[in-house]
């Protein structure tokens, strides 16, 4: 076993050899033939990279204190699930995990990709092990995961607690087959152009890789608000922070890309605008691996690394999107038009959204980057935080959701924008009533606060109605403008309501599976705005130092201190705090337990969240360090929150990528459809 960790890196060096050859057979090998065995290459390198870090984990689980990673972040008391994830816990040890995923989606373009066009899926190999090389050489030789001591300690030195986590065990794993997702995007928008070749069938294929991407990025960014949320005791679960834009932006790049590659595909249109869109989202991706290990950045979710290392990933960033967007800029000019459409029409909407979104997308760009700059150029320390935000991106994409149900019944080509609104005139007269119906339950400092609240509101309301619009016309044809048939002989209509009724429910599985993913994708949106509407304006809280038996009031709750207790854990000992909360009419809610936690290994002590689960809201109590009084009493800084419908925050994304999963699950997105569609 002495040398099981060694196999790793020779693995490790086999992959960026298989990498390098993949990219340098495809360009050498043109016209001679010997470019198509860049194929079994990339299956090759996938399987050393995956051997490689399947050595690591397995370094982390048996508590091999000889190699570096697992001395610096873990421990031999550790639960076995943190044994695992530390395996990424680490800088060195989530760039293997990075190479993997890349790799691996490189051998799945193989696999999946042979109904495409063998030139540009031979381009799209060859882009795609030059990124392998990158990323792999980088690991490689800067960052080796597999590194050996040559005195191995006793003991480990652990992983930091905040990451001793479920959420976040899963959380970079869900982000990073996000972000890597979106290099076989960029692969083949690269391959594309260089082939000066661009149809429906490319939108075709590449929107279910886009769309595969797009979903592990919403779980993996739910995962880590989530993580925010009830982990670091702050009462929030999203607070703008550059880390968490630069996860946000390749998702909203993610985003306009789906929608314009359905244009695309549709109607032939939008090519160079979706090409760029790839390169694009790519490139957000990079930028994030960048930010958080570049040390320009201060955050709870950023390595602490060797800036030399970060200027190597700058060089990657600048030559890998450089290179791209540089043939962008000669080959678009190029490209045909495409297809043309009305002013009113779907594909107008979808152009709009578009903008849309890549306006809201600049805004979150440069309040991220601003700071940067100022302090690189001006040394000038500076913060930009959520009133920007709010103020910027909020407007643009209230007005970039309100469009959304219209752009769902919009016809291609040409549409009627009044039919459409007249459809939608209910739904949208029972969003505004839900909403105003909502907002007499909430009383704010200002006259605006009130007018947000009351938008906010609308524009979630709006999103599930409108979608639910869509789905009652899919199944109830005589609801898209057809007028129901009357009884003759004045007989009931009862039995005429319950054959229609009867029939949509016969009509539900003929509904397609994309269009399912839409409808819930779009309702899943309705519901995240909805909760994080409520949740940012109704939020109570309050922090005061309590001693045994003080209580304190919040809202209609009261939280009283009872009692103390100390328990051990399975590589910490805690010491935690009873309470009780009561309602308004003094009954018992619930009995929150937070603790202090104390890790020996590390010599670091964090604070664990009690929430109290209701239906919709959270009772949030969090403890800090303890003190003594002028009169020798001991008290602990207590913090107290309410959180009204904060569970819909984390439920609506599930949604989301529920739809994501849904729409790939149709056979007209799989991966690999083109193959039976080129036979055909």
């Amino acid at each position: 076993m002495t040398h099981i960790n060694e196999i790793g890196t020779y693995c490790l060096v086999l992959a960026f050899c298989f990498s390098l050859a993949q990219a340098g057979l495809v360009v050498a090998g043109k016209g001679r033939g010997i470019a198509r065995y860049a194929e079994g290459l990339s299956l090759a390198g996938a399987v050393s990279i995956v051997i490689a870090f399947a050595i690591l984990i397995f370094a982390f689980i048996r508590s091999d204190f000889s190699v570096v990673n697992v001395a610096e972040h873990s421990h031999t008391d550790k639960p076995l699930l943190y044994k695992i994830s530390g395996a990424w816990g680490s800088h060195e040890g989530s760039m293997l995990l990075w190479c993997t995923i890349l790799l691996v989606y490189g051998a799945m373009i193989t696999l999946r990709g042979q109904g495409l066009p063998e030139s540009l899926r031979l381009k799209a190999l060859g882009v795609q092990g030059l990124l392998g090389a990158a990323f792999v050489g980088f690991t490689l030789f800067s960052s080796n995961p597999l590194a050996r001591l040559a005195d191995a300690p006793l003991q480990g030195q652990s992983l930091n607690p905040a990451l001793q986590d479920p959420a976040l065990a899963f959380h970079p794993p869900m982000l990073y087959l996000g972000y890597v997702g979106m290099s076989v995007v960029f692969s083949f928008a690269v391959a594309a152009l260089i082939e000066g070749r661009l149809d429906r069938a490319w939108a075709r294929w590449v929107r279910p890789w886009a769309l595969l991407a797009w979903s592990f990025l919403t779980i993996g960014i739910t995962l880590g608000a989530f993580w925010a949320y009830y982990e670091l005791g702050w009462g929030g679960w999203w607070a703008w922070d550059p880390v968490e834009n630069a996860s946000f932006m390749p998702w909203l790049a993610a985003t306009a890309l789906l929608h314009s590659a359905i244009v695309m595909e549709k109607r032939d249109s939008l090519k160079a605008w979706t090409v760029f869109l790839g390169l694009l989202a790519f490139t957000f991706s990079m930028m994030g691996a960048f930010l958080v290990r570049s040390g320009l950045l201060t955050s709870v979710h950023s390595f602490a690394v060797d800036p030399q290392r970060g200027i190597l990933l700058a060089a990657i960033l600048l030559l890998t999107a450089g290179g791209g967007f540089a043939l962008f800029a000669l080959r678009a000019p190029t490209l045909a038009p495409g297809g043309l459409f009305a002013t009113v029409s779907r594909e107008t909407t979808l152009v709009l959204n578009n903008l849309l979104i890549s306006a809201a997308l600049c805004s979150v760009f440069l309040g991220t980057l601003y700071p940067i700059l100022m302090q690189a150029l001006f040394d000038k320390t500076m913060s930009v935080g959520a009133p920007y935000y709010l103020a910027v991106f909020g407007p643009i994409m209230i007005v970039a959701l309100l469009l959304v149900p219209v752009s769902s019944l919009m016809s291609w080509k040409r549409a009627d924008l009044k039919g459409v609104l007249q459809r939608l005139a209910a739904a949208f007269a029972v969003a505004v009533l839900a909403a105003a119906i909502g907002s007499l339950f909430y009383k704010g400092p200002t006259f605006l606060s009130e007018a947000e609240y009351l938008v906010g509101l609308i524009v979630g309301f709006w999103l599930i109605f409108g979608t639910l619009k869509l789905v009652l016309e899919r199944i109830m044809p005589s609801e898209a403008g057809q007028a129901p048939r009357k009884s003759s002989g004045g007989q009931s209509p009862l039995p005429n309501l319950t054959k229609r009724f009867g029939g949509a429910l016969s009509r539900l599985p003929g509904v397609p599976l994309a269009t399912w993913g839409m409808i819930f994708a779009h309702i899943g949106l309705g519901v995240f705005v909805l909760g994080a509407v409520v949740e940012g304006h109704q939020r109570l809280s309050v922090m005061q130092g309590m001693a045994l038996g003080d209580s304190v009031k919040l809202g209609q709750y009261e939280l009283r201190f009872q009692s103390l207790y100390q328990t051990p854990g399975a590589n910490y000992d805690a010491q935690g705090g009873v309470f009780e909360v009561k309602d308004g009419q003094g009954r018992v809610i619930c009995q929150p337990k937070p603790q202090r936690r104390f890790y020996p290994a590390s010599n670091q002590v964090q604070s664990k969240v009690a929430l109290c689960f209701t239906p919709l809201d959270d009772l949030y109590v969090v403890m800090a360090e303890p003190q003594a009084g002028a009169d020798g009493i001991m008290s602990w800084q207590v913090r107290f929150f309410y959180n009204p419908w904060v569970r819909l925050i984390f439920f609506g994304p599930l949604l989301m990528a529920l739809g994501g999963c849904l729409s790939l699950s149709d056979r007209r997105l799989r991966l690999g459809i083109v193959q039976k569609a080129a036979k055909g």
